[in-house]
């Protein structure tokens, strides 16, 4: 079985019934998608004429190996008036050092923009 076709964990995604959820042999690892399959949804949605969400897919599929806790913090540091514009390019250079180079740009672009629209923490 190739991994896009496998959750995260690599469990195969006909292991996962609810009573294996009621046991607990399947928990929440078991339930996440795995980046392969976003970028999989990334090139259905360009092959049928819509690159932004494509976009959106591939920015997903480099965040779905990170924890929980840090994608909720990137969330949140992209909120207005929440960072300043060297957080935001902090963020891009960690987020280029784990290879999610498309989230790193759009770090880089969103300190740029909230700079010009004064959307940044003072």
């Amino acid at each position: 079985m190739s991994p896009s076709t496998l959750g995260a964990s690599g469990r195969d995604p006909a292991e996962i019934t609810v009573e294996a959820v009621r046991d607990g042999t399947v928990d929440i690892a078991d339930l996440r998608i795995h980046p392969d399959q976003l970028v999989h949804q990334a090139e259905v949605a360009e092959a049928h004429e819509n690159p932004q969400l494509g976009a959106n897919f591939r920015r997903a599929a480099e965040l779905a190996s990170l924890p929980d806790e840090q994608v909720l913090a990137l969330y949140d540091a992209l909120r207005p008036y929440r960072s300043t514009a060297d957080e935001l390019r902090a963020h891009a250079d960690s987020l280029s050092e784990t290879g999610a180079v498309l989230n790193a740009a759009l770090f880089r672009e969103a300190a740029e923009v909230y700079a010009r629209r004064g959307l940044l923490r003072r």
